[in-house]
Parts: C-alpha cells; sequence; structure tokens
C-alpha cells in the first residue's frame, strides 16, 4: 500500500477509473450499419456534440498498474459542457488491511483548475485545494485521480486516425463504436480556450504524445463512453507507466449547478504526502 500511496502522491494528487458492467459494450450485439462521413471527422466533433447537449452526468475511472499493485479510482457526478465545469465525487481504492475506511474527495473542475475536497494529509476538513491544471504534466487528465469529461473529449480533437468497429450498446444505448489514435499537440492546437494549455501541458509531459482510444457515439454524435489509453513517466520510476482512463456519459440535459470556492475557502498551506506519514 505504500508503493500504491508513493506513486498517488508522485502524481500531486490521486488517480481514477469506475465503470460497472452498465458501462461495457454488449459482446453479443450486432455490427452493421456503418455511418455516413469519415470517422476522423465525426470523432473531432463530438466534444462540439456534448456543447450542444449542454450537461450531463458522467462516471469515471483512472486505472494504473505499478510494482505488481492494480490502483482503480472510481468518480462520479455532473458536467456543465457549456461553462466547463463540473463536480465529482472521487473514490479512492480501500486499504488492502480492510482497517483504514477513505473519506471521498469532491473535486471541482474549471478551466485551468481543479479544486479538491476532503484532500486529507493536514488539509482542513472545511477547505479546498486549488491546482493549476496548466503546470501539472499531464494536463490533469490523470493528476486528479478522473479525466476531466470535456478535457477527454477534447483529446479526439486531435485524431489522426480512426477506423468504424461497428454498431453495439452501451448501457442500454445504441452507439456506433470508432477505434483510433489521437495526438495531443494536435488536440491542445484545436482545443477550446479552457483546454487549450492543459493538453498542450500533456502532449510535452506524456511519455508519447499518440493516445489510442475506443470511443462510443450515440446516433446525435454525442460520447457515451470513450476510453483513452495514457503513458507518463513517473517521476519515481524509469520507465512509462500505462494508464487507462474511461469516461461513461449519460443523463444529458440533467441539471449541473456547479459552484466554485470563494478564495476564503481556498486552503493556502503546505499539503502533506500521503506516502509521509508511513
Amino acid at each position: 500500500m505504500a508503493r500504491m500511496r508513493g506513486v498517488v502522491a508522485g502524481f500531486g494528487v490521486v488517480c481514477c477509473l469506475g465503470l460497472g458492467a452498465a458501462g461495457c459494450a454488449r459482446s453479443d450485439a450486432v455490427t452493421r450499419g456503418a455511418p455516413a462521413g469519415d470517422p476522423v471527422r465525426v470523432l473531432r466533433q463530438a466534444a462540439d456534440a456534448l456543447v450542444d447537449a449542454g450537461s450531463s452526468q458522467a462516471r469515471t475511472s483512472l486505472e494504473m498498474a505499478t510494482g505488481g499493485t492494480r490502483v482503480t479510482i472510481r468518480g462520479e457526478g455532473v458536467y456543465d459542457y457549456r461553462k466547463r465545469l463540473g463536480r465529482l465525487k472521487v473514490l479512492l481504492p480501500q486499504d488492502p488491511a480492510g482497517g483504514t475506511v477513505r473519506r471521498p474527495i469532491t473535486e471541482l473542475l474549471a478551466p485551468g483548475a481543479l479544486f479538491m475536497k476532503n484532500r486529507g494529509a493536514g488539509v482542513p476538513a472545511d477547505k479546498w485545494v486549488r491546482v493549476d491544471t496548466g503546470t501539472l504534466s499531464d494536463g490533469n487528465l490523470v493528476t486528479g485521480g478522473a479525466t476531466d469529461p470535456f478535457a477527454a473529449a477534447e483529446v479526439l480533437r486531435g485524431t489522426r486516425s480512426a477506423t468504424f468497429v461497428g454498431r453495439t450498446e452501451v448501457a442500454g444505448t445504441k452507439v456506433r463504436h470508432y477505434r483510433g489514435t489521437a495526438d495531443l499537440r494536435q488536440a491542445s492546437r484545436d482545443a477550446s480556450d479552457a483546454n487549450r494549455e492543459a493538453l498542450g501541458a500533456a502532449a510535452k509531459g506524456f511519455a508519447t504524445a499518440r493516445v489510442p482510444f475506443d470511443a462510443y457515439l450515440d446516433d446525435e454524435g454525442r460520447i457515451r463512453k470513450l476510453r483513452h489509453r495514457f503513458s507518463f513517466v513517473n517521476g519515481r520510476q524509469d520507465r512509462p507507466v500505462a494508464v487507462a482512463s474511461t469516461t461513461l456519459l449519460y443523463d444529458f440535459g440533467v441539471p449541473a449547478d456547479v459552484r466554485l470556492p470563494e478564495g476564503e475557502d481556498i486552503y493556502a498551506g503546505r499539503i502533506a504526502e500521503e506516502g509521509s506519514r508511513e
């Protein structure tokens, strides 16, 4: 567990992945009816379809294996694609010994910033921790333990190659499954102002700017499920670490009232590494 905590602290915060069986594509679905249009063009426009939808519920997950330990962190919440604001409740893995009950971390996602409550490690319970996502080497695609849903969608703006796999279902919704590779450098150039700097940082900070993905779009072009495979070099290890990030979107148009903390509610002290307590 100390190894796992050290890696998480090395990110600067957490790490996340968590879709249940409801988010998995049905293996017995019929694969037919290729969509009109070039897959690359369709995928590059997927983020715009989310803006048109306005908002949705979201489940996120991020999975990493390191040192023989597999870390999975799960999140769930809402996102406003027009205001670029989201709120997620992130669940950390349970202590393998079962002796530690971990409180969920509340995360607020905003343009250029990540706010966290219940961060622990000496942070007062009523205070938020603010992180400038433009300074993170992964652009907060990994650090917060949950990939920002709109940032995940905007990675697809950098799609370089893609194929239509077939028709299937995700959580009871008919979707089209695409598989391809995106380039974070291209994505950062074509992204909205909210994500341009963060994706640019990720393009430089990851082991490679190439991001393999599987995307599942409904008939309105909205992302229902998106799985990225990132590769980064953690400062504590010599070789790249593979991270699988999955985002599931549903209940489009749901109310998403996200309010950011006031200045006096933000913690200005030093955050200790969790591993330092062991």
